[in-house]
């Protein structure tokens, strides 16, 4: 068998990986010249992910049997339609693809499904905005990005044009979505959906880098620590959402916003966590969700034992750069070796030119640190901050350790 793999990036290291143990031969798209993942696969072609017709024409040129792709939005959106063209398996179809990458059409199924979330507009022209009777501060997104590309916090009618006219620049269909501003803790559900019904495997907070609109991730806390009240209203709304969007088997990830007593959706995706996501969820639950991914793809439904975990704490941090181009690191594999570290993960080639911190995306990389104590936490987290050297070509250390220095244990 044959399978093309959507996108390059560090999950889809294990993705490939896994097909390759099950004798699958891989073919990796992915838009830049020398993504992580390259080296991996059997075959690279350099085509972005997003271009729906290129995709299209490799899959018939390589002949493949299946399109897959794990823990990305956009990508998914691609395989779904690609594989429905071409009859090929797959475990979500198209309009559900759209429905849970698009956030104007999964805006309006949350409004029609009574699913808790922000009021919204969305518009591709900022002439056209009746805002009257909104109060700032407001969030404005594209409707169809990720890793918080694009999405800002606006105090103003200055700062809410432009930040619309940017969303709307990004927007692959030119249009941006404008939400009221909720105030709460933000949390990060990974779920698995199994004959139509919601199986949390994790529960995760969030902590954002302190820059005035931009919502960056740079630490996230397993388990968070919320009250029951909260993990029933998740259990409840995750239900609801797979109702809605008519998810019978599925990974499903949800981001939400709790004021402590109930749970806002944010928005959703039928697919597994980025980052490291799918590391941690077999670390901390025993599921491996790659392979569950792969197994619903050729059309097998696995049945998902849950594990409790070793450790009372998991802490995800990732490392951001000063401007520069990457060369290598330093130090993790010593601290791995001696038990500070979980593990660590380098997100980028040799080669990357890193310019500014302005989503997600920009990560170098990132390491895991775990234990029964927030003092061990915070121990390995400062030896950790104080070993690790990402390296430049220059030679220059560039890491940003004043980013991540602050190791806040509220969230625990």
């Amino acid at each position: 068998m044959k399978a093309l793999v959507l996108a390059g990036g560090f999950p889809q290291i294990e993705l490939i990986n896994k097909l390759k143990s099950r004798g699958i031969k891989t073919v990796l798209a992915d838009y830049y010249e020398h993504p992580v993942a390259r080296d991996y696969a059997n075959k690279f072609y350099r085509i972005s992910t997003l271009d729906v017709d290129a995709i299209r024409q490799l899959a018939i040129d390589e002949k493949v049997d299946f399109i897959i792709t794990v823990c990305t939005d956009q990508a998914l959106l691609t395989m779904a339609k690609v594989s429905e063209e071409l009859g090929l398996p797959t475990y979500i179809d198209y309009k559900t693809a759209i429905n849970s990458t698009n956030k104007a059409y999964m805006k309006k199924v949350f409004a029609e499904n009574n699913i808790p979330s922000a009021k919204f507009v969305i518009s591709g022209d900022f002439s056209e905005l009746d805002l009257s009777g909104w109060k700032y501060p407001l969030i404005v997104k594209p409707v169809d990005c990720n890793s918080s590309k694009g999405v800002r916090r606006v105090g103003n009618k200055e700062e809410l044009e432009a930040s619309f006219n940017d969303a709307v620049s990004l927007s692959r269909t030119n249009t941006a979505i404008i939400e009221e501003y909720i105030t709460g803790k933000e949390l990060s559900i990974d779920v698995y959906v199994e004959n139509g019904n919601v199986r949390i495997l994790d529960i995760t907070t969030s902590e954002k880098l302190k820059i005035k609109d931009r919502f960056i991730i740079f630490r996230t806390w397993h388990p968070a620590n919320v009250s029951r009240a909260v993990q029933d209203s998740i259990q409840k709304t995750a239900q609801k959402i797979a109702d809605a969007f008519g998810l019978k088997d599925s990974p499903m990830l949800i981001q939400m916003l709790s004021d402590g007593e109930e749970a806002y959706v944010i928005e959703f995706s039928a697919r597994t966590g980025g980052g490291v996501k799918h590391l941690s969820i077999e670390s901390r639950t025993g599921v491996d969700i790659i392979s569950a991914v792969i197994d619903l793809t050729l059309g097998e439904k696995p049945h998902l034992t849950v594990k409790e975990p070793q450790s009372k704490y998991m802490v995800d941090e990732y490392i951001y750069c000063k401007p520069g181009i990457f060369d290598h690191t330093e130090g993790f594999e010593e601290l791995k070796t001696e038990g500070y570290i979980k593990d660590y993960y380098v997100f980028c080639w040799k080669g990357t030119v890193f310019k500014s911190v302005a989503s997600s995306g920009d990560r170098v990389g990132g390491f895991t640190i775990e234990g029964n104590t927030i003092e061990e936490l915070r121990e390995k987290h400062n030896k950790v901050i104080s070993d690790v050297r990402i390296i430049s070509e220059n030679g220059d250390d560039i890491m940003r350790r004043d980013l991540i220095m602050n190791f806040d244990d509220s969230e625990a």
